[in-house]
């Protein structure tokens, strides 16, 4: 497999290909004196790794060539430039017709587009191939349902299917079953009470180890002394809100509440007053010295006429006394010195005042929310997942020409365009009544700052940051533990979500997603039964291969097929999520399934093995 990028995505999907599913990887990157190439080329050095680095500017058609995308069986473009990304494609698939390709990018209706395109075009080659399919992703889309699920419902990693989420959620060990617990996933290897994927001890052998799809009488047995990974569905709910009165449109009280609302408190601000004081301060003084020396009358012109001075807008006094021409002289240069001074702090007044008047603050009666902090492209996503699913939402931001600044004002979610840092931001966002904070803006210290302030102001709201450096986020949330025990806080870097589901899509079509468990982990996979005779036929009980694959969901085949011929995904709500265990297979059924890497290997290749 060979990744092309030039960013963090492109070193945590080669650990990802690498580490957790076996394959061997070629990763191109513009340079190894980077961090990120850095990090790649530790892992080439490494002897037991078989990730290999090529160094090339730019992804051409000889780099691709030089990279082995003629033999490869899957390409990942996860450049950030988006026009990158789509050339090369392109490129790629006239290098090789076949190759799979996963493409990064932010712009949903072009990426659209460049998948039809690219299935269209491997569909009319002639191909040996039984996946030859396109897959455009978007790093902020894919890490954006784990984010909101960790700020709206606690810790677990998230599986889509077509609408709908799914969590593995760990059950200390002793805790009963739940009602809306759907499979055992895995017993791990201790009474763990955190994510499965966080834990540092290592993956040991025998009983007493991690044993991922364990059979129901293990589960069973090792429930009182060994936590469980569980499935359940991560379902919302919602308070309706009541019904407001209709109410008559009345232009006068509106006006007046927009002009009630705005912040004119700005222009009071010391250093307008010291300006426009020390401006005041001048005409005073020059017209003392005008009704002093000049002797003009009346005497309202020994204000007017140094103003008119002042501001270049008198004529030249040339047929005046000599004290007036001095008095315009000195006015002229006060002038000068004065005038830059008095447009700098009108400016900045005007610019606070239209900063401020974009704040839409929350009312007084809004709790139980999320504040988000970061508009940016990840801050955005979460944005408009967090309104689609239905959570009222507090968001800040300090830049007003933030991508998600828009999107908040069109869906009237509160705004507050301050650094979430300043004093009184925080508690202007309601966060002691808030039900969490997802601080999701790219500066690792920047959201370190944001974390640590509000703990201090309010130490038990759950917290979920954005911190790329995972040796950095260990050392925060463990300190973060050790200081607020009871507090709930996790850090998650984007990238490190999404390589999952860029290695699930460069593994097939069929793979929806990848959970780490410890030091292993679980593919979930869409499979069609006909052709299975590991599936066909049998019940869901006796289709169950310990350590190998369960399956979790059964539905009709009637995804259709892709351009490419690969499997699509039916709607999740075709499928049933609780099946009898003695339900039989039939050749018309599609089944969601969790496997090993084994497990998934073997029903691909139609390899026996072991039970």
């Amino acid at each position: 497999m060979v990744i092309c990028g030039d960013d963090g995505l492109a070193h945590r999907l080669a650990v990802e290909l690498d580490a957790v599913c076996g394959e061997v990887v070629t990763v191109v990157m513009p340079s190894a004196a980077d961090v990120h190439g850095a990090q790649v080329a530790v892992l080439h050095r490494d002897p037991d790794s078989a990730v290999r680095l090529h160094v090339a500017a730019r992804p051409d058609e000889a780099t691709l060539r030089a990279a082995g995308v003629e033999r490869a069986a899957a390409l990942a473009l996860t450049y950030r430039d988006d026009q990158v990304n789509v050339t090369a494609a392109l490129l790629a698939r006239a290098v090789n017709p076949s190759v799979r390709l996963v493409v990064r990018m932010f712009n949903r209706e072009r990426g659209s587009h460049l998948e039809r395109l690219l299935d269209r075009a491997a569909g009319l080659c002639d191909t040996a191939a039984a996946d030859t399919s396109t897959t455009v992703l978007s790093d902020a889309d894919t890490a954006v349902p784990e984010l909101v699920a960790a700020a709206a419902v606690g810790h677990g990693h998230t599986l889509q299917v077509d609408g709908r989420v799914f969590r593995g959620v760990v059950r200390p060990a002793g805790t009963p079953q739940q009602a809306t617990d759907l499979a055992t996933l895995a017993v791990l290897s201790g009474a763990h009470e955190d994510d499965p994927a966080s834990q540092d001890s290592p993956e040991t052998a025998g009983e007493d180890g991690t044993q991922l799809l364990p059979d129901d009488r293990t589960a069973y047995h090792r429930q009182f002394t060994h936590g469980r990974l569980m499935l359940e569905e991560v379902v919302h709910h919602h308070t309706a809100e009541p019904a407001r009165r209709t109410r008559h449109f009345r232009p006068v009280r509106w006006v007046r509440a927009r002009l009630a609302h705005l912040p004119w408190r700005v222009f009071l601000s010391r250093q307008l007053a010291a300006v426009y004081g020390s401006l005041a301060a001048v005409v005073g003084a020059l017209a003392t010295a005008t009704a002093l020396f000049a002797d003009e009358h009346p005497w309202w012109k020994n204000f007017y006429l140094p103003l008119l001075d002042i501001f270049t807008m008198g004529d030249p006094a040339t047929e005046e006394s000599p004290a007036r021409r001095i008095l315009q002289l000195v006015a002229g240069f006060v002038g000068l010195a004065v005038l830059p001074l008095v447009v700098a702090a009108t400016m900045n007044a005007t610019d606070a005042f239209r900063t401020a008047s974009a704040n839409h603050p929350p009312g007084e009666d809004v709790s139980g929310h999320i504040v988000l902090v970061g508009l940016g492209m990840v801050g955005t996503r979460a944005l408009d997942r967090l309104r689609t699913t239905g959570h009222r939402v507090v968001a800040i931001e300090r830049d007003p020409r933030a991508r998600g600044v828009a999107l908040a004002r069109a869906l009237g979610v509160p705004l507050i365009l301050e650094d979430a840092t300043a004093p009184g931001v925080l508690e202007l966002a309601r966060v002691r009544q808030c039900r969490s904070l997802l601080v999701l803006t790219r500066d690792d210290g920047q959201n370190l700052d944001i974390l640590m302030a509000v703990r201090e102001y309010h130490p038990g709201v759950r917290v979920v940051a954005r911190l790329y450096d995972d040796d950095f986020a260990a050392t925060v949330q463990r300190t973060l533990r050790a200081s607020y025990p009871d507090a709930l806080t996790r850090s998650r870097s984007v990238s490190a979500l999404a390589a999952p589901s860029f290695a699930a899509a460069m593994m097939g079509r069929h793979v929806l997603g990848v959970m780490p468990v410890e030091r292993g982990s679980l593919l979930f996979t869409c499979v069609d039964v006909a052709g299975h005779p590991e599936l066909e036929g049998r019940s869901v009980h006796q289709a169950f291969r310990r350590r190998e694959w369960r399956v979790l969901a059964v539905g009709p085949a009637g995804g259709g097929t892709g351009d490419s011929g690969t499997p699509r995904v039916p709607d999740a709500d075709a499928f049933d999520w609780r099946p009898a265990q003695g339900r039989v297979l039939a050749a018309g059924d599609r089944v969601v399934m969790a496997t090993t890497r084994r497990g998934l290997d073997v029903l691909m290749t139609g390899v026996a093995g072991r039970g």
